[in-house]
């Protein structure tokens, strides 16, 4: 079916991502598998070179030197069968929000930090969203450099975000953006409601540039097509809140943010789940994707289940991302409900796929 379109990207998959996100009922849940890793810097020889340097400037930063790389890793969909269309996004190493709001961008062995400041209130309230700044101008004309390179042969997407709790870590420092809450809780709702608005400005200037893919919108992360406008959301720092901080300050915001987009998902980790009741009742939220991530120290997939449930039992689409042996695909597959749940299952090689296939209804 793949091969006569280019990167398998025929239009006859969105069939399955429209019940994915409906929730109807399907005989197995959508399944994409891709080779790329949990280090997105390492995948194209550009990002890859930055690692010699300490610190990312905009000047080392060329969007046309990621294309080839770019159509490389899109390539896997012409020899994969699977469910999904895969896309492109501005580099998925790069920090851009911290970067756009003048944090300096430290280089890690596989990843990239935004460098804490601990900036004074004052300071703050003057921080905008500025699309003639170096990063953000960056951003947007990377943008358009992947959307005149896929000439509709592959949907383009925004970038992944940090969002409103990271941005106030990064510009607070970590510890002290918690204790904001506790002893300058004005400020600090303040603050968080001003990084949300500036996220939803990027999301939005981002998709004013981007055609849409077959009528749907996109998020090249997961591979994700959606029938209406999308936002990908996360808020990692909120692993610090407990559960009253993240609804008395964070929860409001989400809320607001997720209001904008017909689609909107949010990013969490397996270590994020104590808060998991606490996101399920922002109505707004469609989806939540879950990093399945032994690495991290989160729980196996039987540890697991019982939030997963939780999500599906909430109405809500979910999407899985991680690795799986034979065994656990049975356990997704004996324990969720195939309606609106995408497994995007990161593999090794062909021969994972082959043992992987059958044991999830393909």
């Amino acid at each position: 079916m793949s091969h006569s379109h280019p990167f398998g990207n025929d239009p006859a998959k969105i069939g399955r991502y429209q019940t994915f996100w409906s929730r109807e009922p399907v005989a197995r849940p959508l399944v994409g598998f891709s080779f790329k890793t949990w280090f997105p810097l390492q995948e194209f020889a550009t990002s890859a070179a930055w690692q010699e340097h300490d610190v990312l400037t905009p000047d080392m930063v060329v969007p046309e030197s990621f294309l080839d790389d770019q159509e490389r890793l899109l390539q896997e969909g012409e020899i994969v069968e699977d469910d999904i269309l895969r896309g492109a996004s501005p580099s998925q190493a790069v920090p851009w929000l911290d970067g756009m709001l003048g944090s300096e961008l430290r280089i890690l062995p596989g990843s990239m930090l935004a460098e804490e400041r601990i900036l004074p209130w004052e300071e703050l309230w003057d921080l905008r969203l500025d699309l003639d700044q170096p990063w953000a101008a960056l951003y947007l004309r990377f943008i358009d450099v992947l959307v005149a390179r896929s000439a509709g042969r592959f949907p383009v997407s925004h970038g992944t975000l940090h969002g409103p709790s990271d941005m106030a870590a990064v510009l607070r420092g970590h510890s002290q953006s918690v204790l904001d809450l506790l002893y300058e809780p004005e400020q600090a709702t303040r603050l968080l409601a001003q990084m949300a608005e500036i996220f939803h400005q990027i999301t939005v200037a981002a998709w004013e540039r981007i055609p849409l893919w077959h009528g749907g919108y996109y998020d090249a992360q997961y591979q994700l097509w959606a029938p209406g406008p999308i936002i990908r959301m996360q808020e990692d720092a909120s692993g610090l809140y407990s559960p009253r901080l993240y609804r008395r300050y964070l929860q409001p915001v989400d809320r607001e943010l997720a209001g904008h987009f017909d689609c909107a998902f949010m990013h969490l980790h397996s270590t994020s789940m104590f808060l998991l009741d606490a996101f399920l009742e922002i109505e707004e939220l469609r989806c939540l994707e879950v990093n399945y991530e032994l690495i991290s120290g989160g729980p196996p997939v039987s540890g697991m289940l019982p939030y997963w449930r939780r999500i599906q039992e909430a109405g809500r689409s979910l999407l899985i991302r991680g690795s799986f042996t034979a065994d656990e695909a049975r356990e997704l597959m004996d324990g969720l409900d195939p309606r609106g749940l995408y497994l995007y299952i990161m593999v090794e090689d062909m021969a994972e796929i082959e043992t992987l296939r059958p044991l999830l209804g393909m």
